[in-house]
């Protein structure tokens, strides 16, 4: 019988902690060297440009809120998905953002070890002489009467002549000579990477310290550099508004210029700048690539368009003067534009207002009753209204369009229309309650947009040090030469010193300059003495 021997059941031993520790460590420096590759880093680009399609296919909201709300209304079904996606929101998306933040991390793991690696070879002398030159692609060998330190000498001197960075070395079997050149092309290679990540730092500097406001000006009019009074603005999350330049600007005279088939050619805006609250007023003027600069901010013409002037008589006598509201262009060619008129408070005590929804045509022609325009150019404005009376919603809670009504309070009776009329300038219609409106003409406004971008030096000079590191990778050949100079005989009285010198070389995209290298020194050394023999390879 076999005694069987059992020991007491206790917890499981656990797994010692350095391997795993050691297991964790070697993963992810697998994961560290594949994102720092050079390879990773040119995928990423890729992407990021990939990634950067869908902002210029769709709209944008922090560019066209209204295109965006025009996308969802025309596709309904797609547009909540894409929004779900990103696609307009694509430079703010999380997916943007991660390829952004590891192409950084990617660049900046790359190219620090390259650097510092570049940096010793700089310092560092050329690569010793190879044993076996007759392996190189390139190489040939020379005999000629020459002592070996002469022919050392002539070889050196040629190939500094020739811009080589030259060592010379004395071994046992004679003397050796490493020349090397061209190491500006790893520079320029290395300026051209580092130029875009900074460039990348630069535009990422722009959106977090940056922003961009935008605003319709009338003639006459004015805004200062402030978020409370644009229409839509843009800001970085690194932006104080408190901070922003203290300028202050007004419209006085806009000019847009046509070409003869009616077409705007170009804008010119004359305004007054305030650099301070109470400082002296400086006349300037802007166009659409002629922006006013001050102190990093720029003030652009982006567009303009028409803004029409009525005067509003209700039944009980009251007179509303010069009421107005920019109507905006739906048509590029003719300037057909769209707007409305809003009269919130008629001074009668009650909740009701008033509005007109107008049709603006600057060379107005009515056909079958309908206005249309033919022209951009105002030669016969005239315009297009119908009245409303009600509650306009204004303080329901819910934002509206300023250049629409609430469709909402006219679909439940709460705005009333109360008649429509086809106006040309100086011309009056009276509605269906008594009220009196008169075309008195128009003023023309200007879009007006203020940009402050910190990064955009940064931008420019890394876009012009990327072009100089690429012109420097691309022009500029890496080459190396090597020479072992060794004396074939011993020279009696009488007798001419032989010196064999076997050369060869290398060279980065191709072995033609070597050839024509190898060349030139052998016509260098036979200038003097007459060869006894030459091989070639």
């Amino acid at each position: 019988m076999t005694d069987v021997q059992t020991r007491p059941v206790g917890p499981p031993a656990t797994a010692p902690r350095g391997p795993l520790l050691r297991r964790l460590g070697r993963w992810w420096l697998r994961r560290w060297r594949w994102l720092t590759s050079m390879r990773t880093a040119v995928v990423l680009l890729f992407l990021l440009a990939l990634a950067a399609v869908p902002g210029s296919l769709f709209p944008q909201r922090s560019l066209t809120p209204s295109a965006v709300a025009g996308f969802f209304r025309e596709n309904p079904d797609l547009a909540p998905v894409l929004d779900t996606l990103g696609m307009f929101d694509v430079f703010s998306s999380p997916w943007f953002s991660a390829i952004y933040l590891l192409l950084f991390v990617s660049l900046i793991g790359c190219l620090v070890p390259r650097c510092i690696e570049h940096l010793r070879a700089l310092r560092a002398d050329p690569p010793p002489v190879p044993r076996h030159l007759h392996r190189l692609p390139v190489h040939a060998a020379e005999e000629v009467s020459l002592p070996a330190e002469a022919a050392a000498e002539r070889v050196e001197a040629h190939l500094r002549s020739t811009r080589f960075r030259v060592t010379r070395n004395r071994t046992s079997a004679g003397v050796e000579i490493s020349a090397e050149r061209g190491r500006v092309k790893e520079t320029g290679n290395l300026v051209f990477h580092l130029s875009l990540l900074a460039l990348l730092v630069a535009l990422a500097g722009g959106k977090l310290w940056g922003y961009e406001g935008s605003i319709l000006v009338t003639e006459g009019d004015g805004f200062c550099n402030s978020f409370q009074q644009y229409d839509r603005y843009v800001a970085g999350p690194m932006v104080d508004p408190d901070t922003l330049t203290p300028l202050c600007f007004d419209l006085q005279d806009f000019r847009a210029t046509y070409e003869l088939n009616g077409m705007p050619a170009s804008f010119s805006a004359d305004i007054g700048v305030q650099a301070d609250p109470g400082a002296p007023t400086e006349q300037t003027t802007i166009g659409v690539n002629d922006p006013f600069r001050s102190d990093g901010d720029r003030l652009y013409v982006t567009g303009h368009g028409f803004t029409p002037l009525f005067t509003v008589t209700l039944p009980d006598g009251q007179v509303f003067e010069e009421l107005s509201a920019p109507f905006l262009p739906r048509d590029s060619a003719t300037f057909a534009s769209e707007g409305v008129v809003k009269l919130p408070d008629l001074g009668d005590g009650s909740d009701d207002g008033f509005a007109l929804e107008g049709f603006f045509a600057p060379t107005g022609v009515v056909q079958g009753g309908v206005l249309t325009s033919v022209d951009a150019r105002p030669l016969n404005p005239q315009v297009a209204v119908i009245g409303y009376r009600g509650y306009l919603g204004l303080d329901s809670g819910i934002p509206q369009s300023v250049f629409s009504l609430d469709q909402t309070q006219i679909d439940v009776g709460a705005l009333n229309r109360i008649g429509e009329a086809n106006l040309s300038v100086g011309e009056s219609a009276e509605f269906e309650d008594g009220t009196v409106v008169r075309f008195d003409g128009f003023r023309e406004f200007a879009a007006l947009q203020v940009s402050y971008d910190p990064g955009q030096v940064g931008v420019l000079i890394s876009a012009i040090t990327m072009l100089l590191g690429l012109l420097a990778t691309l022009l500029v050949r890496r080459e190396r030469v090597f020479a072992r100079i060794t004396g074939s005989r011993i020279p009696h009285s009488g007798d001419e010193p032989s010196t064999t010198v076997a050369l060869a070389g290398l060279a980065r995209g191709g072995s033609g300059d070597v050839n024509e290298r190898l060349h030139g020194l052998s016509a260098s050394l036979l200038g003097e003495g007459q060869p006894r023999q030459r091989r070639n390879g």
